[in-house]
């Protein structure tokens, strides 16, 4: 398989370059992915950093493992985690001892079929300083002349941080596409006064929790067309020479890793991914570990003893599982999100 691995990689790439000059779709989460690519349209993202990646990295390794499969028990209750940062800040926070920093925030323009669950904003809670320490809060501006509401923490405090909910204070307005919130930051420094100005804490970053009901993949923008060369003319002498047909329908590894592809600045997790395919010849006799429908017996007798122009049924996948991607999106935000039915993990004849 290690020889393999150059020319699959070197084939993935021809056939996302070549786009229109290839009939050859991409694989579905490739193509999901490569729509929000850097240089798609509406690209504003940068280097994700600090807290924000740190925190939706422990988010992402405590719903995911290393090749991205999703956890059983996790306890995200839901499929997409889009993190959020302040659009604007206040002027200058430091006054005496108090910390007081205004935030808002935009929540975006949310796709159709993205459902808004919940909402909580992750904020420092305590902060060690070289003389004390800093402890936080967080407060509610809502509109009008509503009173300021004073966050509790719904979940429990790591690395110094904590979450509290929004959700209950969601009002149409601002729970709807293109709604903004309005929080304060604000923080008091216990114990001995020092002369210098302490550090300012991070700010805080809201946390969106979404259910995406899409069942297919993000549609691919258009793209310009790129020259494929020939490598993709060679492709079946090359399968006919690799001799792997003459083998049983099987399951086989692909894997990709996102560093080759480029892409690795911008998906942060998983480093690789492996979709993997089904290969081979379906047997004569098609045993119950292949869960093969009734249509494909039969199409097997007819091959054998009435007609051998109609063909042995084909090799394809039978079961799926998901796959999490951590991702830097087109405004800067970091979503993680959970694709359906993304590696394959046994063969049917059908």
């Amino acid at each position: 398989m290690a020889l393999l691995r150059p020319f699959t990689v070197l084939l993935l790439l021809t056939v996302l370059l070549s786009g229109a000059a290839s009939q050859t779709p991409p694989l579905p989460l490739l193509q999901a992915l490569r729509a929000q690519a850097p240089g798609s349209q509406g690209w504003r993202g940068g280097a994700a950093s600090g807290q924000p990646l740190r925190y939706m990295l422990e988010l992402y390794r405590r719903a995911a493992d290393h090749e991205g499969r999703p956890r059983r028990g996790r306890s995200l209750s839901t499929n997409t985690v889009r993190l959020v940062q302040a659009t604007s800040r206040g002027g200058q926070p430091w006054a005496g001892r108090w910390y007081v920093q205004p935030l808002t925030y935009h929540l975006g323009t949310q796709p159709e079929a993205e459902h808004l669950l919940r909402v909580t904003v992750a904020y420092p809670q305590s902060l060690q300083l070289p003389r004390g320490r800093l402890l936080c809060a967080m407060e509610l501006l809502p509109a009008a002349e509503a009173p300021v509401v004073l966050l509790s923490p719904t979940a429990p405090s790591r690395h110094g941080w904590t979450e509290a909910d929004l959700t209950p204070y969601l009002s149409p307005s601002n729970s709807s596409a293109g709604g903004t919130l309005s929080l304060r930051h604000i923080c008091v420094r216990a114990g001995r006064a020092a002369a210098a100005t302490p550090p300012s804490p991070a700010d805080p970053f809201l946390l969106l929790f979404l259910n995406d009901t899409r069942s297919g993949m993000l549609p691919e923008p258009r793209r310009s067309r790129r020259e494929a060369g020939t490598l993709l003319h060679d492709l079946p002498s090359y399968l006919r020479d690799a001799g792997g047909d003459k083998s049983d329908c099987s399951l086989r590894s692909f894997p990709v890793s996102f560093a080759q592809l480029g892409w690795d600045h911008w998906i942060i997790a998983p480093h690789r991914y492996n979709p993997r395919y089904c290969k081979g010849v379906c047997p004569r006799l098609l045993r119950d570990g292949y869960h093969a429908p009734n249509h494909a017996v039969v199409q097997n007798l007819v091959h054998q003893l009435v007609d051998a122009s109609v063909p042995r049924p084909s090799c394809v996948p039978y079961r799926y599982s998901p796959i999490s991607v951590l991702m830097i999106q087109h405004d800067g935000s970091i979503l993680y999100k959970e694709y359906e039915n993304m590696i394959a993990e046994s063969c049917t004849c059908r």
